[in-house]
């Protein structure tokens, strides 16, 4: 295998899953004890972003 760069790797392997159809989301998660912010960030299909965001 020649030289590829990584980012040319990530969207060749993004294009074998479909890639155009998964989004990356991030959602931040209040800590009530502390009230301090994390974060979740996640690979989903564009389908379930809203699905995603309406779980608690």
């Amino acid at each position: 295998m020649g030289k590829v760069s990584k980012n040319a790797r990530i969207a060749q392997r993004a294009g074998n899953v479909g890639g155009k159809d998964f989004v990356k989301v991030v959602k931040s998660i209040k800590n009530p004890e502390t009230g301090k912010y994390s974060y979740k960030e996640v690979m989903i299909h564009k389908d379930k972003v809203k699905e995603f965001f309406a779980n608690k």
